[in-house]
């Protein structure tokens, strides 16, 4: 099995995207958080492409190659949204199974509230419901000092310069250092340094932090689409705490832990991922 890059114009922007499997099967698609790309969902791409599904993780607006908008409003949730709603009616004229990480899981909920129908399921990884998150950070102080750098990153310029500096030392080690050992292969951060040396990627990645407060909760309804979270439980971004609310806000809801994985746990504990993603997708669920 082989990936395949292919772009697509959805929304006014340029998406491109990694592929696998056959176009006319059944759509997974998977969206990467901070500060990844869609090369970082490469095992679930090639796991479920095996399995029968047209595997595809888009690089967002403003990763890699990809386009990159220049105002910090092009990065609010209903323009990031709106990219992937347009790039699932590109893809089949029926409803995808639907997963995001961190950031993708962001988008991901926000699909699921704005656009029902065109999902069958949803995965969510360790990415809270945005009302939950939103009452942590107005309760909780530990969740704040955790989520410290979304404040920073708020400064303008001085984050794009130490985040560069030394060879992106700084991202680098937001990554490797919050993982399990040997999780991140040298390759891997290799690939990831390139799509952060693309012309703009960097100022665009940290404007989806930026935008984030012109993004006010106006829609609280519960979610209807059937959703399956998994959470890593050593996740030294984001609370624990917040997945079982988060699956509260879900209809039809199940919620995993994996108790000896972190915020990375789809690179930490690949297989076990993805067998739990395929027994989700391939269960009935009730009517």
């Amino acid at each position: 099995m082989t990936l395949t890059q292919k772009t697509y114009a959805v929304n006014n922007v340029q998406l491109q995207v990694t592929t696998a499997g056959e176009a006319h099967h059944p759509v997974i698609l998977f969206l990467h958080g901070f500060p990844e790309m869609g090369l970082s969902w490469r095992q679930q791409l090639l796991f479920f492409a095996e399995q029968g599904f047209y595997a595809i993780a888009p690089d967002q607006r403003g990763y890699n190659r990809s386009s990159k908008p220049s105002k910090v409003k092009d990065y609010t949730l209903p323009h990031l949204t709106a990219d992937i709603a347009a790039l699932i009616q590109q893809l089949t004229p029926g409803q995808v199974y639907l997963a995001g990480h961190d950031w993708g899981g962001a988008v991901v909920w926000s699909l699921a509230l704005h656009y029902p129908e065109l999902i069958h399921k949803l995965i969510i990884l360790n990415m809270p419901h945005p009302v939950v998150l939103q009452q942590q950070l107005k309760k909780s102080g530990k969740q704040r000092l955790r989520s410290w750098y979304a404040g920073f990153f708020q400064v303008p310029v001085l984050p794009e310069l130490l985040c560069r500096a030394f060879n992106f030392k700084i991202l680098e080690s937001s990554v490797v250092k919050t993982a399990l050992p040997r999780t991140f292969s040298r390759q891997t951060i290799a690939l990831y340094k390139k799509a952060w040396q693309q012309p703009g990627a960097l100022r665009a990645m940290i404007n989806w932090y930026r935008a984030y407060k012109y993004d006010p909760l106006t829609n609280k309804e519960k979610i209807t689409v059937p959703t399956l979270l998994l959470w890593g439980k050593k996740d030294k971004f984001l609370s624990s705490e917040m997945a079982q609310p988060s699956i509260n806000q879900c209809n039809q809801g199940r919620l995993e832990f994996l108790d000896n994985a972190t915020h990375w746990l789809h690179h930490e504990q690949p297989s076990l991922v993805n067998n739990l993603i395929l027994d989700f997708v391939k269960t009935e669920s009730p009517s």
